[in-house]
């Protein structure tokens, strides 16, 4: 899991997908191979992406009227990357999108969120159909915040972070699809499985900035008692060496 507060261009960077570039703003989207290997899929995030970046370049040019002291060493800089996280079933495919955001600000900023995508059915879902029931505030979400509390109170500890690890940080947190964080399906070492979830949070979610970004790991037999047959299917196997590092 990194804590790294930044997405720097690197020298064997591509081409983005998507860019605007002009003296208040240059905004950059990438999709990697395996996002472009499902022209559906690739479709949809570029769409997204190119409405992001239009945003911000509306926003960057209306700041700069209004308050050009932010201006003054150059333009606001931002990146979006969308990558493939896993693909279970042949079919459900998990990504990443990170961001990146420089508005000349006390420091940039990351963000992060995720996509469950569906190449069968050629559009984003929710993990609802995986569970018996996920209402809010039922048995299957309170399962689900109380195992990421505990994965993140690990976290916490192995940062040395254990103090932030309260219930003042922890406050947003809910039992709702809309207020867990943001989920993917984890990779396992049976092929075409998923062996768990992982929740992915920004600075600031549950953490000082200077703590970075947490990913929090919840294995799948902790929640087995609220599969439903679906979920029971795409979910088997521990989750890879080398995962945690590349969160």
């Amino acid at each position: 899991m990194l804590a790294g507060l930044s997405l720097p261009a690197r020298a064997a960077d591509p081409r983005p997908d998507a860019t605007i570039k002009n003296r208040n703003v240059e905004a950059n989207v990438y999709l990697d191979d395996k996002v472009k290997a499902d022209a559906a899929l690739a479709d949809d995030c570029l769409t997204e992406g190119k409405a992001w970046i239009a945003k911000n370049a509306a926003e960057a040019a209306a700041a700069r009227k209004s308050d050009p002291q932010f201006f003054k060493v150059g333009g606001w800089s931002f990146e979006r990357r969308y990558s493939v996280r896993s693909v279970v079933d042949g079919h459900y495919i998990s990504v990443l999108r990170d961001d990146y955001m420089d508005t000349h600000a006390a420091h940039p900023n990351t963000d992060v969120n995720t996509i469950l995508w569906d190449s069968t059915a050629r559009k984003r879902i929710s993990i609802r159909p995986f569970f018996t029931e996920t209402s809010d505030g039922g048995p299957t979400m309170k399962a689900m915040v109380s195992a990421v509390t505990t994965a993140l109170n690990a976290e916490k500890n192995k940062r040395d972070a254990g103090e932030t690890a309260t219930a003042e940080w922890y406050k947003e947190l809910r039992p709702t699809l809309l207020k867990i964080g943001a989920v993917a399906l984890a990779p396992s070492t049976v092929s075409g499985k998923s062996s768990g979830l992982t929740f992915h949070y920004p600075p600031y979610a549950v953490g000082p900035y200077a703590e970075g970004q947490y990913v929090a790991f919840v294995p799948w037999e902790t929640l087995r008692s609220y599969l439903t047959p679906e979920g029971m299917k795409i979910f088997g196997g521990a989750r890879p060496k080398g995962d945690e590092e590349e969160q």
